[in-house]
This record gives C-alpha cells, sequence and structure tokens, in this order.
C-alpha cells in the first residue's frame, strides 16, 4: 500500500518550513542517518575517500563549466551588505524585514561565491592539475541549494542533503564503475522492496530547446535516474572528459573521465515513507543491504 507524503507536519519528527526546507528529529532523523551511512557503506566497497566540503564554490570556477548560464534559475548566491557605514545605516531604516517577511537589500558586495548546486562539483575543483595513476573513487554528503518553481516536503526543496559517489579515470574506468554502481544500487532496492524505475532524464537546463547541451543529451544520453513514484531519488552519470578537460585532471596522458552515483537523501526518506507507510515499525532496517 502505497502513503502519499504531501502534507507538512504529518510525520512524527519532521517540521516543513515555508523557505522549502525539512528539519528533523526523533525516528525521521535516525532514518536518515540509517540510509546515508547505507551509501557511504556501498562508497566503501571501492574504497571510495569520505570528504567534506564547505558550502559555497567559487563563481570563477563554476564558470569553467559554464554552470551558471547553463542553470541560472537554480542558482542561489551568498549575499553581503556593503559594510560601508552609509549603506548599513540606509539598510537599518524601515522595517527589517517588511510586513511580509521581505529584506530590502541595499548596496551590497561583489558575489563571488555560489551556494553549492550539486556535490560532486567540488572534487573536480579540489583536484585542478592532478596526473592520477590509477582510478580515483570518492565520496561527500553536501547540503545543496536549489531554487525551484515550487516546494515539496522532502521530495523538492530549497536546500537539501545530496549524497555522491565519484569515480574519475580512464573511460573505460568510469564506465565500469557506473554499471557497477547501477547493479549494486539494483540489488539494494530489492532486498529493502522499494520499487524504482530506472528512467533516461536529461539535466534542467535554462531554456533547453534553445541549450544546444539538452539537445546533446538527448540524442546521447549521460544520466539515468531512479524513480519511485514519479519522484527522481537517485541518478547515475556519465560526464566523459569534460570536468577532466575543464579542470586539467589527466589519467593515463588524456583528460580523466568521470562519472557519479548520486542520492537525494531527503527524497529517499521520502520514498521509504511512502512505500512502508509513516509508521517506523515498518521502515526496513537497511543493515547489510
Amino acid at each position: 500500500m502505497s502513503h502519499a507524503l504531501s502534507v507538512p507536519g504529518v510525520l512524527p519528527g519532521h517540521r516543513w518550513l515555508p523557505s522549502g526546507q525539512s528539519s528533523l528529529t526523533g525516528p525521521l532523523l535516525d532514518l536518515y542517518r540509517r540510509v546515508d551511512r547505507m551509501f557511504v557503506g556501498w562508497a566503501a566497497e571501492w574504497g571510495a575517500g569520505d570528504y567534506l566540503f564547505p558550502p559555497f564554490l567559487s563563481a570563477r570556477d563554476l564558470a569553467g563549466v559554464d554552470y551558471l548560464r547553463s542553470f541560472p534559475h537554480l542558482a542561489t548566491f551568498p549575499v553581503a551588505l556593503d559594510p560601508a557605514d552609509e549603506n548599513l545605516l540606509e539598510f537599518t531604516r524601515g522595517d527589517v524585514p517588511d510586513a511580509r517577511g521581505r529584506v530590502r537589500l541595499t548596496a551590497t558586495t561583489p558575489v563571488l561565491d555560489v551556494l553549492t548546486p550539486a556535490a560532486c562539483y567540488h572534487f573536480y575543483v579540489a583536484f585542478r592539475g592532478e596526473q592520477l595513476e590509477g582510478p580515483r573513487y570518492v565520496t561527500t554528503r553536501a547540503t545543496c541549494f536549489r531554487r525551484e518553481t515550487h516546494y515539496a516536503p522532502l521530495a523538492r526543496q530549497s536546500s537539501f542533503s545530496m549524497r555522491e559517489i565519484v569515480c574519475l579515470g580512464t573511460a573505460d574506468e568510469v564506465k565500469a564503475f557506473l554499471e557497477d554502481g547501477r547493479s549494486r544500487v539494483a540489488r539494494a532496492l530489492d532486498a529493502i522492496g522499494l520499487g524504482v524505475a530506472w528512467e533516461t532524464a536529461t539535466d534542467p537546463f535554462f531554456r533547453p530547446r534553445q541549450n544546444p547541451k539538452h539537445l546533446a543529451q538527448r540524442l546521447d544520453p549521460l544520466k539515468t535516474e531512479m524513480m519511485a513514484g514519479g519522484l527522481a531519488i537517485g541518478s547515475v552519470n556519465l560526464h566523459r572528459s569534460y570536468f577532466g578537460e575543464a579542470f586539467q585532471i589527466r589519467r593515463d596522458g588524456r583528460d580523466a573521465s568521470s562519472g557519479c552515483i548520486a542520492f537525494g537523501v531527503e527524497r529517499w526518506l521520502h520514498a521509504i515513507v511512502a512505500c512502508f507507510g509513516p509508521d517506523p515499525a515498518g521502515w526496513p532496517s537497511l543493515e547489510a543491504v
């Protein structure tokens, strides 16, 4: 039986914020941790090193992969007021915020950073200019930020947790990783009893019909999503040498290829509750999956 999860606050330990974010405690927070431990366990099967990154990425670094032109509608920026005394004084005049909760900004400092839109970008920046002696497997969980036209509890949020397992190497090494990873995830889903359909997808480009990258992905599919009840809870992504070339990462005398397996942690919570119900006693243990 499927249990819809559409009403904010229906789950004990879940608080839905109007800004499109979730607050977790109790059994739901425990499930969050168990889900992520499961992902970390899968990453360990490749010997993936675990990383923790800051929430910002340099706008200049993202320019190297044309992110802001490709996804301007999703980007979120950290903004600060110009520290000039007169500017700050002007800001404090009137209601801060106003009656509708809006903050009227006066002059701001230059925007140099972007809030993390996807976890794996940090790796390509971190490994810039490296010569890889073998395939490199890495993983991280990041809080990611994206502007959306609408939000829904645990399913579509302005900030959310993304766990990624990434391989950088030759084209064959990355292909083998993605094939192995998809099989690994499929076996786990069968063991859990969580039904998923694998569907070819494209990235959410700005004005996709006018974007040649969108057309290229349609002609040569590089992204496969794990769909649970119409919700993408993860994806398998082949980047070819796109990031290797952009960040001068080399493997075996060529620009390194890369690929990632990405999981939306809150979306996994959504899928588990929708499949097994809101009672924590009915949730799968996820141990040894």
